[in-house]
C-alpha cells in the first residue's frame, strides 16, 4: 500500500523594489505601484490583463499592494511543485529584467528588484499561501483545529529566518510572518491575517473536495525547504484524514504560542496545551514525526516522501542538539543564520547593522546576479531539489498528471492561433461566436475528450 495523490500548489507573493531610479524631471522617486506596472507591461501586451494563466498551467497576476503574484499549477507531487515554483521565478526574473530595460528606455534608470520576503521596509507583510485538496468532509473544522498547532510549531523547521528588532535589541528568530498573524482562522486574508484561510473555494468538484488555504507559512528560497514544508504537511493531512487523530495537541493560546515559538531558537519555550500538559515546540513536531511514521509504517514510500521524512527528522535532531550544521544547506532559517554569523565575524557588524540588512535581502533577491541563492547554489552552500534543465521546462510545460496539462494545452492552442479566450481554476472558455465553454470540475484529470475537441476547433 502507498500513500494516495494529493493535489498540491503554492502561491506566492513577491515584494518589489526600484534602486537608482532617476527621473528626467523633478519628482517623487519610484515606488511600488509604478515598478509593478513596469514589470506587468509585458504581461498586459501580450495577455490584454495583468492577471493571466500561462502555458506551464500556473497563474500570474497582480494582487493587493503591487505585489507579483505566482501561483504553481496544481500538482500531485510536491516535488512537482518545487520545480514549478522555480519556474515561477525565472519568469518573474525575466519581468524584472525586462521593466529595467524600459525605465532605461523612458531615462529613469535604475533597477527592478523581486524579493521573496514576507515583510517590506515598513513593516508591511505579505504572504506564501500553500493549497492542499481535501476529501469534503462535514468535520472540516475539527481537522483544522487540529492543524493549527502542527502549522503553529512548523516554523522552527520551515521558517525562512529574520533579524527581530526590539527594545533589548536586535535578535535572530524562527520566521518573518508569524508577528503578523492574528487569528488561527478567519475568511479574511489581510485584515486579521489567519494561520488557515476558512473560504471555501474548491476550485473543484465542490461535492467531492475542499481546499485547505493555509497563508501562515514563510516565504521559501531553499528548494528543500519548500520540499519539507509542503511534504511534512500533505503527510500529516494524510494521517489525519485516515481518521487518526492528533487533538491531544490543541494549543490554549496558539497566536500567543505562534510568536513565542518564533522567538525562541532553542524551540524550548514550554506552550500550553488544552489539556494541562505544557509541550516544547520540538516536542509537538517530534511527537508528530512519530504519528506519521507509525501511520506509513508498512507503506511502499516513494523517494520523495522518504526525503521528507529524512530531513523532517534531521532538523528536529539538529534542534535537539544545538548542532545547526546538520541543516545548514537545507533549511532557510539555519543557511541564513550561518550566512549572517560569517558575515559577523568578518566585519565585525551588529545584528541591527544595516549591511546585515542588506545581505538579507540579498538572500531573497530572486535574481541570478544580484540575489544570494544561486551563488550559494553553485558553492554547494543551498541544497538542490530541481535542476536546471526541469525549471526551463517548466516556464512553458505544465504538470502531465494533473488539470494542469489540460489549461496549459488549451492556453498554449489558443495562444499559437491567436485565439482570444477566457481561462481560471476550472473553466476554458473560446471567446467567439460560439463561446463553448469546458468545466474541468477535477483537479485529478489530465485527459479530457470535451478539452481536446475545445483545441481542435480553433483550427490550424
Amino acid at each position: 500500500m502507498s500513500l494516495a495523490p494529493r493535489i498540491v500548489g503554492v502561491e506566492t507573493e513577491y515584494g518589489i523594489t526600484v534602486d537608482g531610479a532617476r527621473r528626467p524631471e523633478s519628482g517623487p522617486p519610484i515606488g511600488a505601484d509604478e515598478a509593478a506596472r513596469y514589470l506587468f507591461r509585458k504581461v498586459v501586451e501580450w495577455g490584454r490583463s495583468s492577471n493571466v494563466f500561462l502555458r506551464n498551467g500556473g497563474r500570474l497576476y497582480l494582487d493587493v499592494g503591487s505585489h507579483p503574484e505566482y501561483a504553481t499549477a496544481e500538482c500531485d507531487d510536491v516535488r512537482d511543485v518545487v520545480v514549478q515554483d522555480r519556474a515561477g521565478e525565472a519568469i518573474l526574473n525575466d519581468l524584472a529584467e525586462d521593466a529595467t530595460a524600459r525605465l532605461a528606455e523612458d531615462g529613469i534608470g535604475g533597477r527592478v528588484h523581486l524579493l521573496k520576503n514576507n515583510v517590506d521596509s515598513e513593516g508591511n507583510a505579505f504572504g506564501c499561501h500553500e493549497n492542499y485538496l481535501l476529501r469534503r468532509r462535514r468535520d472540516f473544522q475539527r481537522t483544522v483545529d487540529q492543524l493549527v498547532p502542527f502549522f503553529v510549531t512548523r516554523q522552527i523547521l520551515t521558517g525562512a529566518g529574520a533579524v527581530r528588532q526590539t527594545t533589548g535589541g536586535a535578535t535572530y528568530c524562527f520566521s518573518q510572518r508569524s508577528e503578523h498573524l492574528w487569528d488561527a482562522m478567519s475568511s479574511a486574508t489581510t485584515r486579521s491575517r489567519p494561520i488557515i484561510n476558512s473560504r471555501d473555494e474548491p476550485h473543484g468538484d465542490p461535492d467531492l473536495y475542499r481546499r485547505l488555504h493555509v497563508i501562515s507559512g514563510d516565504s521559501s528560497v531553499a528548494e528543500t525547504t519548500t520540499l519539507l514544508k509542503l511534504g511534512m504537511t500533505a503527510l500529516l493531512l494524510d494521517l489525519v484524514e485516515s481518521g487518526k487523530r492528533v487533538d491531544d495537541l490543541l494549543l490554549t493560546d496558539p497566536m500567543r504560542a505562534i510568536r513565542d515559538v518564533s522567538r525562541d531558537l532553542t524551540a524550548t519555550t514550554p506552550l500550553e496545551l488544552v489539556s494541562g500538559r505544557r509541550r516544547s515546540a520540538l516536542e509537538m513536531q517530534e511527537e508528530y514525526l512519530e504519528r506519521v511514521l507509525a501511520h506509513t509504517s508498512g507503506m511502499t514510500l516513494r523517494p520523495v516522501e522518504q526525503q521528507v521524512l529524512e530531513l523532517w527528522e534531521r532538523g528536529l535532531r539538529a534542534l535537539r542538539t544545538g548542532d545547526h550544521s546538520l541543516v545548514d544547506t537545507e533549511l532557510d532559517w539555519a543557511i541564513k543564520e550561518r550566512l549572517v554569523e560569517r558575515y559577523r565575524t568578518s566585519s565585525g557588524a551588529g545584528l541591527a547593522d544595516v549591511r546585515v540588512e542588506r545581505l538579507l535581502l540579498a538572500y531573497h533577491d530572486i535574481s541570478p546576479t544580484d540575489g544570494l541563492a544561486e551563488k550559494l547554489r553553485a558553492r554547494g552552500l543551498m541544497a538542490r531539489v530541481a535542476t536546471d534543465e526541469e525549471i526551463e521546462t517548466a516556464r512553458t510545460t505544465p504538470p502531465q498528471t494533473t488539470r494542469a496539462k489540460l489549461r496549459g494545452d488549451f492556453v498554449a492552442a489558443a495562444q499559437e492561433r491567436r485565439r482570444d479566450h477566457t481561462v481560471d481554476w476550472v473553466h476554458l472558455k473560446l471567446n467567439d461566436a460560439s463561446q463553448q465553454t469546458v468545466l474541468c470540475k477535477d483537479p485529478f484529470a489530465s485527459s479530457d475528450e470535451r478539452v481536446a475537441a475545445l483545441i481542435a476547433a480553433m483550427g490550424a
